[in-house]
């Protein structure tokens, strides 16, 4: 829909077209000229269908621009990419007939063809950098493939048949909701020659006493008319309203200025001029009141600017020399508009002359402390082909903005966005050695940001923390009868929901524990490199645990001599002791001792999961195995081949 912002293009500039006659198409050339562009649309649609014999068929690619330019100002950009083709088509010569239908296949989110257009256009006009940067936002969003994580949504019930853009909250608390309608409901009987609809006027929805929002009215008292009233901005306390109101005059460009409003109750007077400058020719629109208070942000075109439609500010305390342009940070060859200040550091706007989606795009603003700014495009799906616009934020990544995306006709429409917590936790299992949940397990978890939680674990042995994003974090789990375990990990930086798994496996105190992994060379008590890592698993054992003595025994199978077998599983299990004193482990906490194959092997559940020929309880001695077929007693054999550590004491140090 064509908003009060096209009105800033003063149209005093358009001379009328001498080499179109006929009453017909100087009237077409005078509303266009005026910035009538709806009633100039009408008037030009009528002269185009005439216009069907061979030697008019330049004078209707001249019609076709001119249509184009029409449909452009109103928004409508895929009936105006067609309009500019047709104008090609007929051969109309002008210069900007490439730029312009780029750009407006760019908003109508024809981005291959934009790019071909504007890679065209760059061939003749190298050094044009607006175009440059439309190219830049055309690529962008042809290979935009991961949208951000705001749930953008239409509220229906800020929404009308016609436009509704350019929300604002009543400052604190957020409980009123201001914007721009065009409803047919509002002020006046006329319809706008610039838009074909009935003016603008500020209406204003309410939260009840249940937080929900109420059905939008037009504000109370003396503000609105039948003249444009809209895009509102309020001081700190609330009291007074800042607006933009259009300045229309019969058979004259229209232009935009500033007012103010004061409240009283519910109800708004009528508005005042607010003076920023004596030029009378520039427009000013779009305020934004710092919410400090100090400072007027606004969109203007007066002279000294970077070209189109240029965000300004003035102190409101001392006006007298005050008044600053943001600077090529901000603003483009292109037009920047709809400022909203957040903070005396942050600052939203939007934009067509930085890289973009089409249209306008939502950026947001970070003074950095050099002076300069950081300009990032706030992406999809806040950003879209169409014109995204006019945000206000309540708490948080909250709130609403405008976009007439999806709409053919232009017409804008209030959406909301929210950007959803994001959900990072960290899952697990606490269990034994047996795969058994642990009993009254507690598990505790700090993190580099200063978060500290504790939670005892499910009687399932499950449990479940929120994380925070890109912190480490070190988790210890423990539960009584059994020794502690450690682990340390750091969560992923990415803006995505995230679910971490870590299990603790606990060792028992009070009964033998094998440890996996450990491998001989063969007939001998060297360690194998492949026990390494089992080997380090222990060692950090110790280390979480260090008031914790043990006994590290070998065990061996049923083949060999008694005497040969204490032997070699003595020097097994000295072997690894040795291997744990030279990882830094006291060796007045570690004993070594073999058993040979005195102490066979006795199923556990696990075992009887991980083995299903044996049952829980079965106790592998000799005479047992040779009661097995031949493959089980192998199997057998190679069970009771295991290293094993028992706890001997859970005071080392402490006395």
């Amino acid at each position: 829909m064509y908003r009060i912002r096209f009105i800033f293009f003063v149209c005093a500039a358009l001379l009328l077209l001498g080499s179109c006659n006929g009453a017909k198409m100087s009237t077409a050339n005078e509303q266009l000229a005026r910035g009538e562009y709806f009633d100039a649309s009408k008037t030009y649609r009528k002269i185009y269908n005439k216009l069907t014999k061979r030697e008019e068929r330049q004078l209707r690619g001249e019609v076709a621009f001119r249509l184009g330019e029409c449909s452009e100002k109103l928004n409508q950009y895929a009936r105006a990419a067609a309009a500019y083709q047709n104008a090609a088509r007929y051969g109309y010569a002008d210069s900007t007939l490439r730029m312009r239908t780029a750009r407006m296949l760019h908003a109508d989110g024809k981005y291959a063809a934009a790019i071909r257009l504007y890679e065209e256009h760059l061939r003749y006009h190298a050094d044009d950098s607006d175009a440059r940067a439309r190219l830049a936002g055309a690529r962008l969003a042809l290979n935009s493939k991961q949208p951000t994580r705001y749930v953008v949504k239409q509220p229906r019930l800020f929404n009308t048949r016609r436009a509704d853009y350019a929300p604002m909250y009543l400052t604190q608390p957020q409980e009123q909701l201001y914007f721009t309608s065009t409803s047919e409901k509002s002020a006046g009987t006329r319809k706008s020659e610039i838009t074909g609809m009935k003016n603008g006027d500020v209406w204003v929805s309410t939260k009840n006493e249940r937080g929900e929002w109420q059905r939008p009215t037009a504000v109370e008292g003396e503000l609105n008319t039948e003249l444009d009233e809209g895009i509102v901005s309020f001081s700190p306390d609330g009291q007074t309203m800042y607006l933009t109101k259009a300045r229309r005059e019969p058979n004259s460009p229209t232009g935009v200025e500033i007012f103010t409003s004061q409240r009283s109750d519910a109800k708004w007077s009528a508005p005042v001029k607010f003076e920023i400058t004596a030029d009378t020719l520039s427009s000013y629109g779009h305020p934004a009141v710092s919410p400090d208070g100090r400072w007027l942000y606004f969109t203007s075109d007066m002279p000294g600017g970077s070209g189109g439609l240029d965000i300004w500010r003035i102190n409101l305390n001392e006006r007298q020399g005050s008044l600053e342009n943001l600077g090529e940070w901000i603003n483009t060859p292109g037009n920047e508009s709809f400022p909203y200040v957040r903070s005396d550091s942050v600052l939203y706007f939007a934009s067509d002359g930085h890289p973009g989606f089409g249209g306008l795009d939502l950026f947001r603003a970070e003074l950095m402390p050099s002076g300069g700014w950081k300009v990032e495009n706030m992406g999809k799906p806040v950003n879209s082909a169409g014109d995204d616009f006019g945000i206000t934020f309540t708490e948080g990544e909250n709130g609403f903005f405008s976009s007439n995306r999806g709409d053919g006709r232009g017409y804008d429409h209030i959406y909301s966005f929210e950007l959803p917590d994001l959900k990072i936790n960290i899952q697990g299992w606490v269990l034994d050695r047996d795969e058994e949940p642990v009993p009254n397990a507690v598990i505790r978890i700090v993190g580099t940001d200063g978060s500290n939680q504790k939670q005892m674990a499910r009687p399932d042995g499950s449990f479940s923390f929120p994380l925070q994003r890109g912190v480490s974090y070190v988790m210890l789990a423990g539960a009584k009868g059994y020794l502690n375990a450690k682990q340390e990990f750091t969560s992923d930086t990415a803006e995505e929901d995230a679910t971490y798994d870590v299990d603790f496996i606990l060792a028992s105190i009070t009964k033998p524990v094998v440890i996996d992994n450990i491998f001989y060379d063969f007939d001998r008590a060297t360690l194998r490199p492949e026990s390494t890592a089992a080997l380090d698993e222990m060692a950090q054992v110790l280390r979480d645990n260090p008031n914790v003595t043990i006994e590290m025994a070998s065990h061996t199978d049923r083949h060999g001599t008694d005497e040969y077998n204490i032997n070699l599983s003595g020097r097994r299990a000295r072997s690894v002791i040795d291997y744990l004193i030279a990882a830094g482990i006291a060796p007045d906490r570690l004993q070594s001792q073999g058993y040979g194959e005195s102490r066979p092997k006795t199923i556990t559940k696990k075992l009887a999961r991980e083995y299903p020929q044996f049952k829980e309880g079965d106790v592998l001695t000799e005479e047992y195995i040779l009661a097995l077929p031949e493959a089980d007693q192998e199997v057998a054999d190679q069970i009771n081949r295991r290293t094993e550590f028992q706890v001997l004491s859970i005071d080392y140090g402490i006395y």
